[in-house]
């Protein structure tokens, strides 16, 4: 009777008939905006994907993935006289068939050279100089070729257009910092900014409608990208900074180099990594690790994140390999798709808002959420890889009125749940589940966030804006008030 008495005490206490409560705050603060989600039209080193079906499976508003960006190497020849391991054709048209169907599909298309032409380097071949056979000799540009590598980047863009598969991004190398055996090309930092405060006037940027892409280091090291943006010579050529997160996570040199690339109003794309599992299928946890690497790339500044091979059993899409177990039949969407279709079918076109995270010792320490606002909704991603289900309650900038919950656990994907509010709130609770990954779709409550008798003092000439308050803004943001010429107001959604 004495523990029965004990036990009732407790529950009275501290509540063990409910969940914990995490509280995410958000505010109205805007920092980049999501230009979308990719990956490598890829799979092995190099091999150009040849199954369209796959990118109709992960590209295009109507499909379950939703994807809008998609990865091609820039091959060093078009002749495809290099062979891969596979003896697949090494080459430009190689990636046609795929490529085209994701233009159909709306993708951004971006190119990357692994290697210039082999002539063009100090080691007279495209591979990267990590080889017994050629003494590791050290393979890069040679000084007299950097006057040909933007014409030759140029002949890559005349090749894709005439073929009706226009590229919207080319970088400058993938991965300049790694030796490899493969195709590959060493530079210095020095030598980058070298090439292109000389020789990127030559990329015929106009023609093509294409943006310059720094070179994508193996780990996102600021050494590479930090040069070529201080520079004022080079800084006016690149459109946007790339890199890769071999070693370190997104929020250590990613996160430096974002900091960099926004002082001078470049956008930032994380360009290739992925989250493996060895010889077997993803679990559930591995699951919630992925999506966590996509958070943080948001939460680091990123506008883009494009994962490696779409075609593999640690990716979006089945190989067919037996060797993986059940589950890996080729051309099956896999579970990780499902898992990246949270960022990409959502957060694509949304600018992200400040948001920070309440979380008590003894609750979840493992937490962590984002925010964005995209048109009439206001969206949080939270991610819980704890055992333990807790409340969630969101303070938004604004007033929302219900919405949607897209809930994935290890038992289902993708459940799509109302919300359903008692009323307008802009503090709503909602339930977290045990070891899930959450998108929370609110809609915004346009009626309850006007605000009468707003008094303000518009100067003569174009529209003016105020915030709620009547402070003068800068420029339109939130919900604001514009003050047309003619003394008329509209309160809208400012985007």
């Amino acid at each position: 009777m004495k523990k029965l008495y004990v036990f009732l005490l407790l529950s009275v206490m501290f509540g063990a008939s409910r969940a914990a409560t995490i509280t995410v705050t958000v505010d109205s603060v805007r920092h980049q905006t999501v230009t979308g989600f990719g990956a490598a039209a890829c799979w092995g080193a190099m091999l150009p994907l040849d199954d369209v079906e796959v990118i109709k499976l992960l590209y295009g508003e109507d499909s379950p993935v939703g994807l809008n960006i998609v990865r091609m190497e820039i091959s060093p020849n078009t002749k495809g006289d290099i062979k891969s391991p596979w003896d697949t054709p090494y080459d430009w048209h190689g990636y046609l068939p795929v490529i085209k169907e994701a233009k159909k599909r709306g993708a951004i298309v971006y190119g990357c050279p692994w290697s210039p032409p082999g002539e063009y380097k100090t080691n007279g071949t495209a591979q990267g100089g990590n080889s017994e056979e050629q003494g590791y000799q050290r393979g890069e540009l040679h000084a007299d070729y950097y006057a040909k590598f933007f014409p030759w980047l140029n002949s890559f863009l005349a090749y894709m257009h005439s073929n009706k598969a226009d590229v919207d991004v080319v970088s400058l190398q993938n991965e300049p910092d790694w030796w490899v055996n493969y195709s590959g090309c060493l530079y210095s930092p020095e030598q980058l900014v070298d090439l292109v405060k000389n020789h990127a006037h030559l990329l015929k940027k106009s023609l093509y409608k294409v943006k310059l892409m720094s070179a994508e280091s193996l780990n996102f090291n600021p050494k590479y990208t930090d040069p070529l943006l201080n520079d004022p010579s080079s800084c006016q050529h690149i459109d946007m900074i790339g890199g890769h997160l071999y070693g370190t996570p997104p929020l250590e040199y990613m996160a430096q180099s974002a900091a960099t690339a926004r002082k001078y109003g470049k956008d930032v794309w994380m360009t290739e990594h992925s989250v493996e599992c060895g010889d077997r299928l993803p679990n559930w946890h591995d699951e919630l690790i992925f999506a966590e690497e996509v958070n943080e790339c948001m939460l680091a500044g990123a506008n883009a994140y494009v994962y490696w091979y779409m075609l593999a059993h640690w990716s979006f899409v089945g190989t067919g390999e037996e060797k993986y177990g059940k589950g890996n039949e080729y051309g099956k969407l896999l579970r990780r798709g499902y898992v990246m279709s949270h960022f990409s079918k959502h957060l694509t076109g949304s600018t992200r808002l400040g948001s920070k995270a309440s979380v008590h010792v003894g609750t979840n320490s493992a937490f962590q959420a984002s925010a964005y606002i995209k048109d009439n909704s206001l969206i949080v991603m939270a991610i819980d890889t704890t055992k333990n289900a807790f409340d969630l309650k969101i303070n938004l900038p604004y007033k929302v009125k219900g919405g949607m919950h897209l809930l994935s656990t290890d038992e289902a994907v993708c459940q799509q749940l109302p919300i359903e509010l008692s009323g307008s709130t802009s503090s709503p609770v909602v339930s977290l589940p045990a070891r899930s990954l959450n998108t929370y779709i609110f809609e915004i409550d346009r009626e309850a966030e006007q605000v009468a008798d707003v008094v303000v003092d518009a100067p003569e000439g174009p529209s003016v804006y105020y915030d709620l308050s009547g402070r003068l803004l800068s420029s339109p943001q939130g919900f604001c008030i514009e003050r047309k010429a003619d003394g008329s107001v509209i309160k809208h959604l400012c985007r």
